[in-house]
């Protein structure tokens, strides 16, 4: 079996659940063993049936007498069975599953597992785990039992089950990773270590499977990262870009505002990377505000004055054009010519120095004729793909990416290793910090009396920032924003206007409820997160979050970014029902840290990458396995993606494996 089939062409049962599973990664039959449990069950304790005991967690296997449904006298439907082996019987229930009287027949040999409890003087087993044994082999009872990450339509058992039959018929794995390196780590086989990670013998060897694993998955990130940074520094350019300090003097004095000393050094940075024989290729990180666009103007108009063109690429048609007028008001006195591309705008794509747009850029019939730098804001939000092709319309353009995503030193070092890092750390002088206030429920009222004299006397504007659209089932206390927008609208803010914003609207609708909110023809905007990036309204001064625990505080710092931006005093109000001394303690640290970096690197530890509750961290880019804190298994797979680096040629199967994964990550270089 080829573990690189992709799913929709595995098989016809496989192409029905294609969908369900590109949502938790799963692309081609190689990642259902990359899924990994995130916990077990531990049905390792089989009993005989005499033995069982109230309350304990056992496995029995025995015969099955007989097993029916029955309606009791409310309409509900159980299951009846009764399962007996050398030593005796116990009853078996469970409850609206009709199908399983088709399942489990009379005769079967079973293998039940769960909790057994006490009923009418009776040991029974309510709702337990449960398998028909064929061959021998057990699954899903009798053992750790793995449990995976799911969605809806794909259960844990599903998984399992493709899991163990991937294993027992794939044949041989290969193992990619050198000898000398799994032994002088003390790491298992790598098909050991898929065995144990998904049927472990015992949580010991669980962990040991998971220490290779993570140690794969570090190792490659870090090899594929030197790998490219060799690739973009063997590019020459045919001439470096020549500076003019009189004329970037002059733009400094043009501006309306103090450059801060973290700008000034990115600035100076930039200068250097653009003299030398070889592209730039940097990240530029600052929290929202940090004024990460003028330290881009200034490379852009650098290209501008060594007769190159700039492509400046936005996620979104409203931070496209924000960028389009802050760019403009700042370049276009210096002779530049700016132009704006989105899905609804038709500009002169002929003729400019600097073009700004969405993903419309990357389009064929755009085309630049001496593109000499691209910039890239929010990077994380564009495909490796799409980054591919906006480079690939110059000759080796220099390439600078931005982000207002406060991530974590060792992420930024571990992802982005191939890239040269500029902090913008300090925020512009003048920029008021926002008050952040964690609001306890019982004074809930007294918030909405106090925002409802803000708008009405002080003529503010108020973002209220829900997580979810829709109501979820499996989180029943999550405000939704069509649900509380309908409450606040009726209920709370009667005299106001309120308008609501979430993904699923259409782009033009998107960028009407915003231009109302702009131009104060609404006093509340609710939202979805929707709203963290690109909307910058001088008016609003209030951002209040609901469910606040649900999201990192990386992410609440950026959605506290989106006021502030005026003159006005601004404040950020923090709501959960959360009663945990960690959560509370979590959520009061925005009361008084202030940088989204510091921020980042203490979410990083409290709570570990990935995704929280179900909400991901957005723009931290997400492991697998392994995990961003373990620092000093960072530091150990960079060391030994060091040394086999220098001979990558006298290991064919690793890099054959580094091949792969650079094609199929359709690579830049």
């Amino acid at each position: 079996m080829d573990l690189q089939t992709p799913i929709v062409k595995a098989s016809r049962a496989y192409k029905l659940y294609a969908r369900r599973l590109e949502k938790l990664g799963i692309y081609k039959l190689e990642d259902f063993l990359f899924h990994i449990p995130f916990r077990y069950d531990d049905y390792s304790i089989i009993s005989n049936i005499q033995s069982l005991q109230e309350g304990e967690i056992v496995t029995v296997k025995g015969k099955v007498e007989k097993i029916k449904n029955v309606y009791t006298r409310y309409r509900k439907l159980i299951q009846q069975a009764v399962v007996y082996d050398e030593t005796g019987k116990v009853n078996v229930l469970w409850f609206n599953q009709p199908f399983l009287t088709k399942t489990i027949k009379t005769g079967d040999l079973i293998s039940i597992s769960g909790k057994v409890s006490l009923n009418k003087g009776k040991l029974e087993f309510n709702s337990p785990d449960y398998e028909v044994i064929y061959d021998g082999k057990v699954i899903h009872t009798g053992r750790l039992v793995p449990v995976y990450p799911e969605t809806k339509g794909v259960s844990s058992k599903w998984l399992r089950r493709q899991v163990f039959k991937l294993l027992d018929e794939s044949g041989q794995i290969e193992d990619f990773m050198p000898k000398n390196i799994l032994e002088e780590n003390s790491l298992m086989d790598l098909k050991t270590a898929l065995k144990q990670i998904h049927f472990p013998e015992n949580l010991e060897t669980a962990q040991k499977a998971r220490e290779r694993l993570e140690f794969n998955e570090l190792f490659e990130i870090q090899l594929l990262s030197l790998i490219r940074k060799k690739q973009w520094q063997n590019k020459v350019l045919k001439k470096p870009m020549i500076i003019s300090n009189e004329k970037l003097d002059d733009f400094t004095k043009s501006l309306p505002f103090e450059l801060t000393n973290s700008q000034i050094q990115a600035i100076e940075q930039l200068k250097n990377d653009l003299t030398l024989k070889k592209p730039m290729n940097r990240l530029l990180e600052g929290d929202v505000g940090s004024g990460k666009t003028v330290v881009a103007c200034y490379a852009m108009y650098i290209a501008f004055l060594n007769g190159y063109q700039s492509a400046f690429m936005a996620p979104t048609e409203i931070l496209a054009n924000q960028h389009f007028k802050t760019i403009k008001q700042f370049l276009s006195i210096f002779g530049l010519k700016i132009e704006l591309l989105t899905g609804s705008t038709k500009p002169n794509t002929k003729s400019f120095d600097i073009l700004i747009g969405t993903h419309a850029l990357v389009y064929d019939k755009v085309n630049f004729k001496n593109l000499g730098l691209v910039v890239i804001d929010e990077q994380q939000r564009f495909g490796v793909e799409q980054r591919a092709k906006i480079k690939a319309k110059g000759d080796s353009p220099h390439l600078l990416t931005m982000t207002a995503t406060p991530i974590p030193r060792t992420v930024a070092l571990t992802m982005y290793g191939d890239l040269d890092l500029s902090l913008l750390t300090d925020m512009p002088k003048g920029r008021r910090i926002i008050k952040t206030w964690l609001v306890p429920p019982v004074k809930r009222d007294r918030a909405y009396s106090w925002i409802e004299q803000k708008i009405t006397k002080e003529k503010d504007q108020v973002f209220i920032v829900c997580p979810f659209i829709e109501e979820s089932e499996s989180m029943v206390t999550v405000k939704a924003a069509t649900k509380e927008f309908e409450r606040l609208k009726k209920q709370v803010f009667p005299k106001l206007s309120l308008g609501l914003l979430h993904g699923k609207l259409k782009a033009q609708e998107k960028n009407d409820i915003l231009n109302n909110f702009k131009e104060g023809k609404a006093d509340i905007l609710v939202s979805t997160p929707v709203v963290e990036v690109g909307i910058d309204i001088k008016n609003a001064t209030i951002m209040l979050i609901e469910e606040a625990e649900r999201f990192g505080l990386a992410q609440l710092h950026q959605l506290r970014g989106r006021v502030g931006r005026g003159d006005k005093q601004s404040y950020c109000l923090l709501f959960t029902q959360s009663k945990s001394k960690e959560t509370i303690d979590r959520l009061k640290s925005l009361e008084t840290m202030y940088s989204g970096a510091v921020l980042a690197e203490l979410d990083l530890k409290l709570r570990g990458p990935g995704q929280i509750y179900g909400t991901a961290q957005h723009g931290i880019p997400q492991l697998k396995i392994a995990n961003f804190s373990n620092l000093e298994l960072i530091q150990k797979t960079k060391d030994e993606a060091i040394k086999v680096f220098e001979k990558l040629d006298e290991y064919p199967l690793l890099l054959n494996k580094i091949n792969y994964e650079r094609a199929t990550q359709i690579s830049p270089d």
